[in-house]
């Protein structure tokens, strides 16, 4: 009877992907593809294993900044750029696999989807989502970027935008940086100034979303608009 051994050498991360798919790899291999090349003193699985364990878990990792990234040994300036460049395109995957057209069936549908596209963002972020008399999606447009601690948002803006795409009905949206979720005095104001442009206009303002801490909150699920 014949022995069966292992092969004396590992398969390598990249052909194993593709033989097998990049779900066949865990994270630290996965990594060490992106990383490329390690450094003299480590090679580059050693590298992806001591930045994963320096960041504890994988949000961690994604809300690092190039000044953290780079306070690891063999992470320089290029290939923490490279990864932040990697993390950031990652986001975006993510947010298009919503395609404009889609149905929107309540607030819960869209306060999911907008959490992952809002959560992590550093400032504020006022998005509109203009909707025809099926609530079908006819674009979602990002009105404006606000700094930390305000977003003077116009309804002007927003309804402007209404006129031009013939819309419906309108949903808001806009996050917290602060992690807070309850709204403040200034979301209360803009949501009633909001309601009554969209009266004057023949739209209906479905809802108000506030994206915050992992969490959203509607203001038509509270009773306030």
């Amino acid at each position: 009877m014949y022995e069966i051994k292992e092969p004396a050498f590992a398969v390598q991360p990249r052909e194993r992907l593709a033989a097998y798919g990049p779900e066949s790899l865990n994270e630290q291999e996965l990594l060490s593809i992106l990383l490329r090349t390690g450094t003299k003193q480590k090679g580059v699985q050693e590298l992806a294993r001591q930045i994963l364990e320096r960041f504890r878990d994988l949000e961690s990792f994604k809300r690092a900044s190039l000044a953290e990234l780079q306070e690891m040994s063999g992470i320089g300036k290029v290939k923490a750029i490279e990864l932040q460049a990697m993390i950031e395109f990652g986001k975006r995957v993510q947010a298009s696999r919503k395609p404009h057209g889609r149905t929107i069936y309540g607030s819960h549908d869209i306060g999911l989807q907008m959490i992952a596209e809002l959560s992590d963002l550093e400032q504020e972020h006022l998005v509109a989502i203009y909707l025809d008399t099926r609530n079908h999606i006819i674009q979602k447009r990002t009105i404006y970027i606000g700094t930390v601690n305000s977003s003077p948002a116009v309804p002007r803006d927003i309804l402007n935008i209404g006129v031009r795409l013939m819309t419906s009905k309108l949903i808001v949206i806009h996050n917290h940086p602060s992690g807070a979720l309850e709204p403040s005095k200034d979301d209360f104001i803009f949501t009633e100034n909001l309601q009554k442009a969209c009266h004057s206009l023949g739209f209906l303002l479905i809802d108000h979303l506030i994206i915050a801490g992992g969490n959203y909150l509607s203001f038509r699920e509270k009773n306030l608009l």
